[in-house]
């Protein structure tokens, strides 16, 4: 039998003036015949971590049973529609965050385990975090080793916390023990990472002012790929520039927003909606287009920092997050601080939502990406670093042990767990930091 099928390199782009778009996978990237074998024996695999600040009210955050759960507790109620795709772990710890700066070290010791050295200049010293560890091993196959992302658009210097250098408070990320990888919080500069590609800035900025979009600049090659896939290539394609056209649009309103404002801009970035939540919506989409184009498989995103001073008034906590977080038990701050909590779990329910629905190979991006969500912090009244909030998100094709709560009956690294997840994604290290072992209990017997 003869089979004529277009074979086109993983790494396609569409080329235009001034931009570069990556594609996501299509059937015409995987030999004839071996298609569905090849994407279903070796996905690519992904890892990301969504760091959420200053600890939970550890009562309606833990579930009620251990094992098997069939619901979820209170705080993390908004993921039950992906139930079966998480692990709740809990009883784990930072030993090394046990410091006289304890907002620093939860921050710096989140991805690194390590405890960082006490200073307020520029001779700070960590360690190589996890994401980090695992950008070297798979980072050279992507555009782009890893995207460290944030929400917070002011990045303090100096003291931060007790003689701590904002520097552990800012980066989550570091790729050496001197080199923290700051976070980007403007979506125009993460799309513009992602898709720009060359041209100048005058070329660009003519762009946006005349509502264009970056796919308009490479009509011509899209036109011409489209004429020789597949229909469901065709499809996917353009499922996946429609996106890309719906993320622009979305930044270019709240610039054009920005720009009609009577309010003084002072130096905050135009890209960047209004609403908070908005924000965080249109970085996780960010997220979900770096992955499904695989640009990166390596991301961390800072949902807010430690100390945050953040009110949400539109559930019904006008006070800052910071002060909440102190409770001396309470019950009113309690339940404004488990109200925070509940909101910050919704919000990585809308990325978990959008992963499900992506198509990626034989399956989903959630299939095929493993999230872990979580704080440096226990209880916060006391800056405490043990009994950690911590959820393990992936799709049922990717091995979690999805549907359980993992509870450990001493306190337990949270390295172990940065050592399995390393293994799932193919990196193999025998140790990591103050490691003890590996947190195998989070994921069902696999074949890496």
């Amino acid at each position: 039998m003869i089979v004529k099928k277009l074979a086109l390199p993983r790494r396609t782009f569409l080329r235009g003036l001034g931009a570069t778009v990556t594609l996501p996978l299509l059937d015409a990237m995987v030999p004839a015949l071996t298609a569905q074998a090849q994407t279903a024996a070796a996905p690519v695999r992904r890892l990301g971590y969504v760091f959420i600040p200053m600890g939970m009210n550890p009562e309606p955050w833990t579930p009620q049973v251990d094992g098997r759960i069939t619901e979820l507790s209170p705080s993390l109620a908004a993921l039950t529609p992906h139930l079966d795709d998480l692990t709740v772990v809990t009883n784990l710890e930072l030993r090394n965050a046990y410091t006289t700066g304890n907002h620093a070290s939860s921050n710096a010791a989140f991805l690194s385990c390590v405890r960082g050295k006490r200073t307020e200049g520029s001779d700070y010293e960590l360690g190589t975090t996890v994401d980090q560890i695992a950008a070297r091993a798979v980072g050279g196959e992507t555009a782009i080793p890893s995207l460290e992302l944030g929400t917070d658009l002011i990045a303090q210097v100096g003291n931060c916390d007790n003689g701590y250098a904002c520097v552990y408070m800012n980066c989550l990320s570091w790729s050496s023990p001197t080199t923290p990888l700051p976070p980007e919080a403007d979506p125009r500069a993460v799309f513009e990472r992602l898709f720009g590609d060359g041209g100048t800035p005058q070329q660009r900025r003519a762009a946006l002012e005349s509502d264009a979009s970056i796919l308009d600049w490479v009509l011509d090659d899209m036109a011409r790929l489209q004429s020789r896939l597949g229909a469901g290539d065709r499809s996917k394609v353009s499922e996946y520039l429609d996106t890309v056209r719906e993320v622009e649009r979305r930044i270019q309103r709240a610039e054009q927003h920005a720009e009609a404002s009577a309010l003084p801009a002072l130096e905050r970035p135009t890209s960047v909606p209004e609403s908070w939540e908005d924000h965080v919506k249109l970085m996780f989409d960010l997220q979900v287009l770096a992955l499904q184009a695989d640009m990166t498989r390596i991301i961390t995103f800072q949902l807010a920092r430690e100390g945050s001073t953040r009110t949400y008034p539109q559930i019904g906590v006008p006070e800052p997050h910071h002060p909440v977080s102190h409770h001396v038990n309470d019950p009113e701050k309690l339940a404004k601080l488990a109200k925070i909590n509940a909101y910050h779990v919704s919000l990585f329910g809308y990325l978990l939502e959008r992963l499900g629905a992506t198509a990626d190979g034989d399956g989903s991006l959630l299939d095929h990406t493993t999230y872990l969500l979580g704080s440096g912090m226990g209880n916060p009244d006391v800056h405490d670093h043990s009994n950690l909030p911590i959820v393990v998100a992936r799709g049922g094709a990717g091995g979690v042990k999805g549907g359980w709560h993992i509870n450990y009956a001493d306190p337990t690294p949270l390295a172990n767990l940065h050592l399995a997840l390393l293994d799932h994604m193919g990196v193999h290290l025998d140790s990591f930091v103050d490691s003890t072992g590996r947190a195998g209990e989070v994921f069902e017997p696999l074949t890496l």
